[in-house]
C-alpha cells in the first residue's frame, strides 16, 4: 500500500482549521462552498477574552454559538451533521480506520502539539481546539494522511494521531471528537439565512451575554492588558502575548485580522448573493479592522520576543490603547452592519 488521498478527495490551501476542514468535506461531496461563506452563515465571528486558572489569558475572534458554528452552517445548507466522541483510544481509532477504508474522509479535532509537522521553535505548545481532515490511510506503514491548512498533505503516524486526539491539555482537550456528515438534502444557503446570520453575529458583538464577550470583551481585554505585568507571572505574560499573536494573525489560522479578514470577504460574497450592495461597504470596513488586529498581533509577537519581562511589559500600554480604539471602531461597524442586514 502507499499513502495517497482517498479517490475524489480535493485538497485546498485554507485559512482556518475549522472552515478549511469543512470546505474539504463539502467539496468531497460535490459542494465547494467558500470558507468565508461557511464561517459567516455559521455565525462564527465574535470575540472572547478569558483568564483561565494556571493558563495564559485567551483572546480569540471566534464566536461559540449554541448550536455550534458547524451545526448552524450545516443546517443552513441542508446538511446532516453528527458530532461524535469516544472515551477510548482503540474505539476512536477503529471508527476512523473504518471510515477511511470505506472511502470517506473524516473531520477530526486534535491537539496540534502532538502533530509532527508543526514546528514551535523548540518550545512545547498545546492547543486542542485544532481541526483537520484525515483523507488517506496506509495500514502497512501505519500512517494517516492529514489535510490541514497548508498546500501539502501530511503523513502522520497513527500513534501520533492517537495522542493528538486523546490529549488532555486544557483549555480545549479534543476528547477524540469527529464529525459525520450527510449531504443527501444539500441546498445553498438562502438570502434570508445569510442576512439572519449577519444579524445574529452583530447582536452577539453588541449585546453579549457576559462582559468577556463581544465589544464589551474587547474593552475588558484592553483594561486587563494594561495590568498584565502585575496580574501575570513572567512566563504567563510571555504566553499571553504569544497567544495574541497566534490567535489574531494568519499564522494561527484566523485568516488574518482575528477572523475579520475572512468576515470582510464573506460580506462581499453576501452582497452578491443577497443583492444588498451596502454589505460590500461593511466588508471594506471590516477589512480595515482586520488591519488593526494584524497590527496588534505583530506588536504582541515583538513584545513576546523581548528577553526580559520588563521589556515585554513596556508594550502593554500601547497594546491596551489600541485594543480600546478597536473596540470603538468595531462597535460602530457592527451597528452599521446590523442596520444594513435588517
Amino acid at each position: 500500500m502507499t499513502l495517497t488521498p482517498i479517490e475524489g478527495f480535493k485538497h485546498f490551501e485554507t485559512d482556518h482549521c475549522f472552515t478549511g476542514s469543512m470546505r474539504h468535506i463539502y467539496a468531497f461531496h460535490g459542494h465547494d462552498l467558500s470558507e468565508d461563506l461557511l464561517l459567516g452563515i455559521g455565525e462564527g465571528v465574535g470575540f472572547a477574552y478569558f483568564r483561565f486558572r494556571r493558563q495564559p489569558p485567551f483572546l480569540g475572534g471566534r464566536a461559540m454559538p449554541k448550536p455550534s458554528m458547524e451545526e448552524i452552517a450545516a443546517r443552513r445548507t441542508g446538511v446532516g451533521i453528527q458530532a461524535r466522541k469516544s472515551s477510548s483510544d482503540p474505539a476512536a481509532e477503529k471508527a476512523l480506520v473504518g471510515r477511511l477504508e470505506s472511502g470517506t474522509p473524516v473531520m477530526l479535532q486534535v491537539d496540534m502539539g502532538f502533530l509532527p509537522y508543526f514546528d514551535f521553535g523548540g518550545h512545547e505548545y498545546h492547543f486542542g481546539g485544532h481541526v483537520v481532515v484525515a483523507c488517506g490511510l496506509d495500514r502497512t506503514s501505519g500512517e494517516v494522511l492529514i489535510a490541514d491548512r497548508e498546500k501539502d498533505l501530511h503523513p502522520v503516524p497513527l500513534a501520533a494521531l492517537v495522542a493528538a486526539r486523546g490529549s488532555r491539555y486544557r483549555p480545549f482537550p479534543p476528547g477524540r471528537k469527529w464529525w459525520d456528515f450527510d449531504f443527501g438534502a444539500f441546498a445553498p444557503p438562502s438570502k434570508q439565512d445569510i442576512l439572519l446570520a449577519i444579524r445574529h453575529q452583530a447582536s452577539f458583538m453588541l449585546s453579549p451575554p457576559i462582559a468577556n464577550l463581544g465589544v464589551k470583551g474587547i474593552r475588558k481585554a484592553a483594561g486587563e492588558v494594561s495590568r498584565w505585568d502585575s496580574l501575570l507571572a513572567a512566563d504567563e505574560l510571555r504566553g499571553a502575548l504569544f497567544n495574541i499573536w497566534i490567535f489574531a494573525s494568519a499564522v494561527g489560522g484566523s485568516g488574518g485580522g482575528l477572523f475579520r479578514r475572512m468576515f470582510s470577504r464573506f460580506l462581499g460574497e453576501a452582497a452578491e448573493q443577497t443583492g444588498h450592495t451596502r454589505l460590500a461597504n461593511s466588508g471594506a470596513e471590516f477589512s480595515s479592522i482586520a488591519d488593526a488586529w494584524d497590527a496588534i498581533a505583530a506588536l504582541s509577537r515583538k513584545a513576546a520576543d523581548e528577553p526580559t519581562p520588563p521589556l515585554a511589559a513596556a508594550y502593554l500600554p500601547r497594546l491596551s490603547g489600541t485594543l480600546a480604539e478597536i473596540a470603538d471602531t468595531e462597535e460602530k461597524a457592527w451597528k452599521a452592519l446590523a442596520h444594513v442586514a435588517s
